[in-house]
């Protein structure tokens, strides 16, 4: 697994949640930064810069490493609308020294997209005008396609998460009135509402809380709602003290689950996904 650098404190954390995932996607694949580049079509500055939160990868790159990674690539491109709306709003509060400077970077990015081949140290595809290489997806091309593929990407957005809240509400239904259970424990919340309760239970071999059956949300600082919740009751069932079960991923629940993923060997990065759920329900 890579060594990664701590993301930006200040980085939205929508886009923090595409940069977890992708960083995630690539290690699954034991990629190189190198082999990346050759099989993506970017090069390898860009990549750091799109893995390190110095720069938002563009929608044909997300695409490109979930097709590398074998990951049907539907719910990356959501999140990736997500942190380029956060990304753009970023942008327009910038001063003017700061703008020019992400466009700067923008633009370098831009200019090192290569056509490296998917074999590794493959060579290069001249260009019969000038020699230089070819890039396998021309910028005119890209232009010429863009307004149909953002109308096209916001019905898949709207679609896919209107989908994802019904899911999550019929899941939510069941586990009120989950199967008889091994064993069952409750522990008092406080705050006011929306006020969620811990009624923690073995089910098949797993624990729930009661307000989510999700095994695979991503859940980072700023992010609220019932899956946080469920986190909340499971952290303190695995005694730790994420403050009170109010559904706010807050400071408070980022330190217990960072404190939970140093106890099971995970990446204590203190972002909620498929690994540390795992260990949350287990």
């Amino acid at each position: 697994m890579s060594r990664w650098k701590a993301l930006p404190a200040d980085l939205d954390p929508r886009v923090r949640q595409l940069v977890v995932r992708l960083r995630r996607l690539k290690d699954h694949g034991d990629l190189s930064m190198h082999r990346l580049a050759a099989k993506t079509g970017y090069s390898q500055k860009s990549w750091e810069r799109y893995l390190n939160g110095r720069s938002l990868p563009p929608r044909e790159a997300v695409e490109a490493l979930a097709q590398v990674g074998g990951e049907e690539p539907t719910r990356l491109l959501v999140l990736h609308e997500l942190a380029a709306e956060a990304w753009e709003k970023r942008r327009r509060g910038a001063t003017g020294a700061e703008a020019d400077e992400e466009a700067a970077s923008e633009t370098e990015a831009d200019e090192e997209f290569t056509s490296e081949t998917e074999a590794e140290g493959g060579e290069e595809t001249p260009s019969p005008a000038d020699g230089k290489t070819a890039r396998p997806h021309g910028r005119s091309l890209r232009i010429a396609v863009a307004a149909g593929a953002v109308a096209l990407a916001l019905a898949i957005v709207s679609a896919v998460l209107l989908v994802v809240r019904l899911t999550d509400h019929g899941t939510d239904n069941r586990a009120a009135t989950p199967r008889p259970a091994s064993s069952a424990g409750s522990f008092p919340t406080s705050g006011s509402a929306p006020s969620y309760t811990c009624r923690i239970q073995r089910i098949d071999g797993h624990w729930y809380a009661g307000n989510s059956r999700t095994h695979d949300a991503i859940l980072a600082q700023g992010l609220a709602g019932p899956d946080v919740a469920e986190a909340q009751c499971l952290l303190r069932r695995a005694g730790f003290a994420p403050g009170g079960v109010d559904g706010v991923y807050g400071p408070l629940t980022e330190r217990a689950v960072k404190d939970l993923q140093k106890r099971a060997g995970l990446p204590a990065d203190g972002i909620v996904g498929p690994h540390t759920w795992k260990a949350l329900r287990k």
